[in-house]
């Protein structure tokens, strides 16, 4: 059986396990404790280097750390449901969909908790090293997330998901932004409809539970 190596308060892991749900593949599961700073333990370091999660440790023993590598690999081991596109056109849709939701989502997000938040001080990047706050980029991360908004909300009115007709692995991202930006107590304006409904279709998937 596969190891999953995840966080269960943190946003990362659960773009992974959403995937994981909707393959309906099962998985030991191995939660590390951020906030205690687990990821940087020795065992963990020997799993990951980068001291991130999530990681994916297949059945032959290949660690996967990273979003990407892990939709990818299951994708390609789980073929049903496609979520990663079923041509070429909604293919490159879900790549194109996939990277604006983490750049100007999770990213932005991220640099706005990572810049402010008193309990990240010194760590105002992922990994190992210490990395200073910049609060003119908390600033900025929470621009860009607002901005988002009403072009999620847009490119929702033309399709009922983000690459077209099939729910992908770029909706999943996208929803993990909108949860998640919560935190830092930004919502989309409830004259996105577009954006709700949609909102609303993917919590009714127990994947969302997740």
């Amino acid at each position: 059986m596969m190891k999953f190596y995840d966080c269960a308060t943190a946003p990362s892991p659960r773009r992974a396990r959403m995937v994981i749900a909707e393959k309906r593949v099962e998985v030991e599961t191995v939660q590390i404790d951020l906030r205690s700073g687990e990821q940087f333990s020795d065992a963990f370091r020997a799993v990951n280097p980068r001291c991130t999660v999530p990681v994916l440790v297949t059945e032959t023993g290949e660690a996967l750390e990273g979003n990407a590598a892990i939709a990818r690999y299951l994708e390609a081991v789980f073929p049903d449901p496609p979520l990663m596109g079923t041509g070429p056109v909604e293919q490159a849709r879900v790549a194109e969909w996939t990277w604006r939701a983490e750049f100007d989502g999770l990213v932005a997000i991220m640099e706005v908790l990572r810049n402010s938040s008193k309990a990240m001080e010194g760590r105002a990047m992922p990994g190992p090293d210490a990395v200073p706050q910049i609060p003119e980029l908390a600033e900025r991360g929470r621009a860009r997330a607002e901005r988002f908004f009403p072009v999620l909300d847009a490119r929702l009115a033309a399709a009922p998901w983000l690459a077209g007709d099939g729910f992908s692995v770029a909706d999943i991202t996208a929803f993990v932004f909108v949860e998640f930006a919560a935190w830092v107590k930004l919502k989309p304006a409830e004259d996105l409809t577009h954006l709700h409904g949609w909102l609303e279709s993917i919590r009714a998937r127990p994947s969302a539970g997740m």
